[in-house]
């Protein structure tokens, strides 16, 4: 992936900076899901953001709570089930790296299951307390999804599908993004792209700002 947002399709089009062990990018997902509903013309396209990359340290106690309180806040919000048990293990690197290669592998071998396998990932990482920094999970995923495993293992592993996971990571920071998910619609007429949402949001405001939005592209066309 180019990390241009000029390399990206002219005609209006959403990008979705997320990650897939990024709770509030979970909570979010049945809004993404809505979005598609709702605009099924309408092309998506998936960057990964780089919540925790290379972590190589296990969570401690304070970092459990910490992200156990972010948890129950999504729950709240969203009502998206979570498997609290996860704190009951020790010795948890939260790596976010490898599941952001994965859902790149899966933009690489079926671009239009992206973002499905981004959704798979978390839940299986938040409600069903499945290890999602280890490959052979990450596979047997996307093997769900109608990927060959050994094909996706392959991809997986290539210098160039990390290095594609990289330039993911860089340009969700040289857009400005500061947290996920965040959802940007364009291009407009000067180029640029406009902020739909910064942070979780409930479905109808999102389909109704980018319903205005498209409105507002075609009575400019």
């Amino acid at each position: 992936m180019s990390d241009n947002p000029s390399s990206f399709p002219q005609a209006p089009h959403l990008i979705y900076f997320a990650d897939p062990m990024c709770s509030w990018c979970w909570g979010f997902a049945p809004v993404m899901e809505a979005i598609a509903a709702r605009y099924p013309d309408l092309a998506i396209r998936l960057v990964l953001g780089g919540l925790r990359p290379f972590t190589d340290k296990p969570m401690d106690a304070s970092a459990k709570a910490d992200i156990r309180s972010h948890w129950e806040h999504v729950r709240d919000a969203s009502g998206q089930p979570f498997d609290f048990s996860f704190f009951e293990q020790d010795g948890f690197v939260y790596d976010t790296e490898p599941a952001a290669r994965a859902v790149v592998t899966s933009r690489q071998l079926g671009p239009e299951k992206a973002i499905a396998l981004k959704h798979r990932i978390a839940r299986a990482f938040y409600a069903e307390n499945r290890d999602v920094t280890d490959s052979e999970t990450l596979a047997d995923l996307a093997a769900e999804l109608g990927f060959d495993r050994t094909a996706f293992l392959a991809e997986f592993a290539r210098e160039e599908t990390r290095q594609e996971t990289l330039g993911d990571f860089a340009l969700s920071q040289r857009a400005g993004v500061t947290g996920f998910p965040t959802l940007i619609a364009g291009p407009q007429a000067d180029g640029n792209y406009a902020l739909v949402t910064a942070g979780y949001q409930p479905p109808e405001p999102i389909i109704a700002r980018i319903g205005l939005w498209l409105e507002n592209q075609r009575a400019v066309a």
